[in-house]
């Protein structure tokens, strides 16, 4: 397994939209374990692979206490979204260490393709929901921080910009 490099907004890559996986092969399963162990090392709850270059609907989830429930959406789609709408903060490992609120829909029916390939279908709501339409937004090459207003996003681009230079020059 290799830890990936992800990207950060606001690089132009994160608003490519990804491509259906064709063949849930050696080189998908890869991709996943690659994914998971990314976004373990990164602490994060879930990663798309458009955050780290690789333009597939591919996407690794893991909300649970003891992080050791990893989920696998290859192809995802969401077959149900709720009415009722909630608002919660979401970060992202494209944007750290920067959160804001963001409506969703509170509970979600999610149908995609596990590791093994196999189609499968389940419910979410919470975190596991938010996560979700999070990720399935990446692999439509939108960022949360679209959600907020122009001041926000433009506050957060700049800061962001600002971070990665600095970054650079250590």
């Amino acid at each position: 397994m290799a830890k990936l490099n992800i990207l950060r907004y606001p690089d132009p890559k994160l608003h490519i939209v990804a491509k259906p996986v064709e063949v849930v092969d050696d080189r998908i399963k890869t991709l996943v374990d690659d994914m998971l162990e990314t976004m373990y090392a990164a602490d994060g709850v879930g990663l798309a692979a458009t955050q780290v270059d690789v333009h597939e609907r591919v996407i690794v989830i893991d909300t649970s206490e003891a992080r050791d429930d990893p989920r696998v959406l290859i192809n995802p789609e969401l077959i149900y979204r709720s009415e009722e709408m909630s608002f919660s903060d979401e970060g992202c490992l494209s944007v750290p260490q920067i959160y804001d609120k963001v409506k969703r829909h509170a509970k979600v029916r999610v149908r995609a393709l596990g590791r093994d390939g196999e189609s499968y279908e389940f419910d979410a709501e919470g975190l596991l929901s938010v996560c979700v339409q999070h990720e399935m937004d990446h692999l439509m090459g939108k960022v949360f921080v679209e959600y907020l207003s122009s001041l926000k996003r433009d506050r957060i681009k700049t800061k962001m910009i600002k971070r990665t230079r600095d970054e650079e020059r250590t």
